[in-house]
């Protein structure tokens, strides 16, 4: 009893650590629209007034890299990422649920460790000087640019372990802990795209 206990609790947990990529991912999508929009003005500023904004040429530069880079978790989390794993698709769904955990475990969170460990030192020198933009008129927000390289390998850890959580489960026989479409069943939002080797 208590181990059914502490498999509902964990499935819990990964359902509350779901939400947060889920949340990121659905509020960065906007800024695709709002990259539309900018570039726009900056087109119509241009050749309609000839005027020029350095500042909206290079949000549009922050928001390029701020979509990419923190939605990578959220496509982790939909099961998006390009698989190059050819059997994966005909693999059982307990089949694929080892080898997403394994490449989770393997794959995955030595490089977002990686990419924290070597990220670390260069956007905290950007921090300690609050680096801006080296032309004149630019955005002075070049730190908070950088920090992008620390975020995104923390929410894909993160993601990360919603994913060992849920197939760790699974395989210990939950089997709420993968709906079809996160399972890759055929028919399913994820289809049988992967992720931990995408």
């Amino acid at each position: 009893m208590a181990q059914e206990s502490l498999k509902a609790r964990l499935l819990t947990l990964a359902g509350w650590l779901d939400l947060v990529n889920a949340w990121v991912g659905r509020v960065i999508a906007w800024l695709a629209l709002a990259m539309v929009l900018v570039t726009f003005l900056v087109v119509v500023l241009r050749y309609g007034f000839d005027a020029g904004s350095i500042a909206l040429q290079e949000s549009v530069t922050y928001m390029h890299a701020t979509l990419f880079m923190l939605a990578a978790a959220y496509t982790l989390q939909r099961d998006g990422h390009v698989r190059v794993d050819i059997f994966y698709q005909g693999f059982s769904r307990r089949g694929r649920a080892w080898v997403d955990m394994l490449g989770t475990l393997i794959l995955l969170v030595p490089v977002c460790l990686f990419i924290l460990a070597s990220s670390w030192g260069y956007v905290a020198e950007s921090w300690a000087v609050h680096e801006g933009s080296r032309e004149a008129g630019g955005l002075p927000y070049v730190y908070l640019l950088k920090t992008l390289m620390v975020a995104m390998p923390l929410l894909l850890l993160l993601q990360g372990v919603v994913w060992m959580l849920r197939n760790g489960l699974f395989l210990a026989g939950v089997e709420a802990a993968l709906p079809a479409a996160v399972a890759g069943e055929p028919g399913s939002v994820g289809g049988a795209g992967g992720h931990a080797d995408g």
